[in-house]
């Protein structure tokens, strides 16, 4: 958990760069922020194969201006899909002076498509220093 609050408390004051990873392609990512929110359930449940232990949950945003990317995510939303995909997600935040690369698994919730980028929506699922 220290290491998402430390990532957490980067994002706010430095705006690092952050890499998406969807099936050997990679994209850069923009405007990313991350914040624990409730998840809007009453006691645990499963979704998607998905297993919330508790009703608080780290969410992610971040918008992805290459819509290339758009027909490789349809396999990795939660809902409708029994099966999908983890997202992963990387970065390099600094703790304690030292340079720390981050990667970030995450499941897809929501996306939102304009003509020019598309807006994806995740709960954090695991967050690992590599």
């Amino acid at each position: 958990m220290q290491l998402l609050e430390n990532l957490i408390d980067f994002n706010d004051k430095n705006s690092p760069k952050f890499t998406l990873y969807v099936n050997n392609q990679i994209y850069p990512i923009s405007n990313t922020s991350i914040s624990n929110s409730p998840i809007p359930v009453n006691e645990p449940t499963t979704r998607g194969g998905v297993y919330f232990s508790d009703k608080f949950a780290y969410k992610m945003k971040c918008v992805v201006e290459d819509l290339s990317v758009v027909p490789l995510l349809t396999k990795k939303m939660l809902g409708p899909n029994t099966e999908f995909g983890e997202l992963k997600i990387t970065t390099q935040i600094e703790t304690n002076g030292k340079p720390v690369s981050i990667e970030i698994l995450t499941n897809l919730t929501n996306s939102v498509q304009t003509p020019e980028s598309i807006e994806l929506s995740m709960i954090i699922v695991k967050i690992n220093s590599v």
